[in-house]
């Protein structure tokens, strides 16, 4: 499964602490971050992102793209709902996307660690199923 990753500058040690929290899960997908989102989840967790450009330059476009190509199964994007940014809207149309290709999408810590054990599970019942055959 192809696995992006998006958080705000306030929300990058969060994305962090997940990342290292489920490393278990995430190791056996593809990772795909916006630069500096991705560089802090290599450097703490030992995964491997593939990195975008970052968000300000142009990363959130490349991983739209991605997403419009349906080369992506599941977006992380750990926002700050507080702050208003001069790119809101190439922020926004990341959600837009994942919501028009029905991509699941996390926006919060909560979500986000409902979609990673629900990868776990899935990859328990596919072992368990092939393990009764």
């Amino acid at each position: 499964m192809n696995i992006a990753f998006i958080a705000h500058d306030s929300k990058k040690k969060l994305m962090e602490n997940l990342c290292i929290a489920y490393r278990h899960i995430l190791i056996k997908h593809n990772l795909f971050a916006t630069g500096t989102t991705g560089s802090i989840i290599e450097e703490s967790s030992g995964l491997h992102v593939t990195k975008y450009l970052s968000g300000k330059l142009g990363g959130e476009y490349q991983l739209g793209a991605q997403i419009a190509d349906n080369n992506i199964d599941l977006v992380i994007f750990l926002r700050d709902p507080l702050r208003e940014r001069s790119y809101e809207p190439d922020i926004n149309s990341v959600l837009r996307l994942c919501d028009m290709h029905n991509i699941p999408l996390a926006s919060n810590l909560s979500t986000a660690e409902k979609l990673l054990l629900s990868l776990k599970k899935e990859s328990e019942d596919i072992k368990k199923n092939l393990d009764t055959e």
